[in-house]
C-alpha cells in the first residue's frame, strides 16, 4: 500500500517511469539486439518528470518512488 502522498504531476511521473521500465525490460526479452524503446515511451518519462519538477533530480525521483511504490515493477492503479 502506498506511504506516500504524491501530487498528480508526481503520480503521472511515476506511472509514466514504470511504464518505460516495462518497456525497456520487454525489448530486452524480445531478444532484438540492440533493443529498441520507443521514442514515445521516452518522451512520455521526461514530459511527466518536467511537469512534476523532477526532471534532473534523480535522487528526489527514485525517493519519491520508493516510497509510493517500493517495488519498481509493481502495480499503479
Amino acid at each position: 500500500m502506498p506511504t506516500a502522498v504524491l501530487t498528480d504531476h508526481e503520480r503521472a511521473a511515476v506511472q509514466a517511469y514504470l511504464r518505460l521500465l516495462q518497456t525497456v525490460r520487454a525489448a530486452f526479452d524480445g531478444g532484438r539486439r540492440p533493443p529498441v524503446v520507443p521514442p514515445a515511451a521516452l518522451a512520455e518519462a521526461e514530459q511527466a518528470l518536467a511537469a512534476a519538477g523532477l526532471a534532473g533530480n534523480e535522487e528526489e525521483f527514485f525517493r519519491l518512488l520508493h516510497s509510493w511504490c517500493p517495488e519498481p515493477g509493481g502495480h499503479l492503479g
